[in-house]
């Protein structure tokens, strides 16, 4: 039996996402982009604003030299990753060595010595490996990507501020993360380099830009007889979580200023308090553990798309716009996952999974509509995620055609989420355009922690 889709009404759905106040045609995107950009200047001086524009203490590399000798540290969620590595002839990254073991603390308490001497333990051969014989002498140093919150200092140290709860450390809350790994080194009577470097991801994502995408963005052909400088990097993450970060000339609050060596900033982008939140946003984020914070986040990443949406098409339920016979099923379901969402966009015609299973096979046009107001909240969240992208980059304000922005992103929402990379790249196209061209190339990063990292032991 084949549903004949008569009683799909698109209209009265848009009618609806304008209602309720999340279509993505109420947000004006040029205002979007603009709203970005005061909030941004308001932060970088010190002044109330949504977005921190957090300083980084650290310039990216105009260009990585071939041959230097790094390591790299990647302490995620679930494991520290550590790697030697070098930068080929090109300046691309390349693992010589590599060690994964649990994130120290996972397993069990820790105490802070304990703790460090893990990181020590997995760090130190890779150092004495670098200066054996017929190696490069010494490493440059160590890059860093710590992704649990940080107040970053001057020396490009970072002091832990929490520990997301599944590491179990809390000696070392408040103690600085660089100094802790280099007196666990010493402990171990192993050279220790005289730079260690701590970042978050994404500014790791930045740098591993800076190394991962040709300075041209593949734009050039042949030679360049005329030695055109290198286009700036934004670091960009859609995934879990939502955030941006690029080089900044002026950071009034801290006494900053530079033209020809910028210092990264980092953005915490989803903490943006727009202007288009509708009356289901406002319920949803009502719903959530830190209402009234990282509005931004909640419209757009991969941690909130499932149950904000989940959130809006019980309503399109309740308001009688969506019906098929297990609605009442659905309405009882405690929450949906992202995750979950995302598979059965993917294949929505297959009747499979849990959502799947909710329509009859002559409910064609129940289906449909599903689909339909699912695709609004994800074209309004690529909508967001461009503008907070194209602010930077207007930020940032180099048109050279030979020298790109390039955009460097990681995240799985951005790569996998159903419709959202069209999405965004067609909305950031849209935004880069007007007025002027602004030339940039977006590409997806691999290992983005770990090779930015390296890239930061050289920064």
């Amino acid at each position: 039996m084949h549903s004949s889709f008569t009683s799909f009404n698109p209209d009265e759905l848009s009618d609806f996402a304008r209602y309720y106040g999340f279509h993505y045609d109420i947000a004006d995107p040029v205002t979007l982009v603009r709203d970005a950009l005061i909030d941004m200047e308001r932060g970088l001086r010190g002044q109330s604003s949504s977005l921190p524009m957090i300083p980084t203490y650290l310039s990216p590399v105009s260009h990585v030299p071939p041959g230097k000798a790094v390591i790299a540290l990647d302490a995620g969620g679930t494991n520290l990753r550590a790697a030697l590595v070098r930068f080929n002839e090109t300046g691309k990254a390349v693992a010589e060595s590599s060690k994964k073991i649990p994130m120290p603390g996972t397993q069990g308490q820790l105490s802070a010595e304990q703790f460090f001497d893990a990181i020590a333990e997995v760090a130190a051969p890779l150092i004495e490996k670098a200066g054996n014989p017929g190696m490069a002498n010494t490493i440059e140093g160590i890059g860093f990507t710590f992704s649990y919150p940080m107040k970053i200092t001057k020396e490009a140290d970072g002091i832990l501020m929490a520990f997301s709860k599944e590491v179990d450390a809390p000696d070392v809350i408040g103690k600085s993360i660089g100094q802790g790994l280099r007196d666990a080194l010493a402990r171990k009577k192993v050279q220790v380099p005289d730079r260690i470097v701590l970042l978050n991801d994404t500014v790791a994502t930045l740098l591993s830009g800076l190394a991962a995408i040709p300075p041209d963005g593949g734009l050039r052909q042949g030679a360049d007889q005329y030695g055109v400088a290198r286009g700036p990097v934004i670091g960009f993450i859609l995934g879990t979580g939502f955030n941006t970060a690029y080089p900044e000339k002026s950071i009034p609050k801290i006494g900053f200023a530079s033209e020809s060596a910028p210092q990264i900033v980092v953005c915490e982008a989803g903490t943006f308090s727009h202007r288009y939140m509708g009356i289901l946003d406002k319920e949803y984020d009502g719903l959530t553990k830190n209402p009234g914070a990282y509005t931004l986040e909640k419209v757009s990443s991969g941690a909130y798309l499932g149950p904000l949406t989940f959130h809006i098409l019980k309503q399109a339920i309740r308001d009688g716009l969506l019906k098929f016979k297990k609605s009442d099923e659905f309405l009882r379901w405690p929450t949906l996952q992202t995750r979950d969402l995302n598979g059965f966009m993917h294949a929505p015609l297959s009747a499979q999974g849990p959502i799947g299973e909710l329509f009859g096979l002559d409910e064609g046009d129940a289906l449909a509509s599903f689909v339909y107001l699912t695709s609004i909240v994800t074209e309004r969240a690529a909508l967001f995620s461009a503008a907070m992208v194209a602010a930077a980059v207007e930020r940032i304000g180099a048109y050279n055609p030979f020298a790109p922005v390039r955009i460097a992103v990681e995240g799985t929402t951005y790569m996998i989420y159903q419709g959202m990379r069209t999405a965004l790249e067609s909305w950031l196209h849209t935004m880069l355009a007007s007025g002027k061209p602004h030339p940039y190339i977006i590409a997806p990063v691999e290992q983005a922690s770990l090779f930015g990292a390296a890239v930061a032991a050289l920064s």
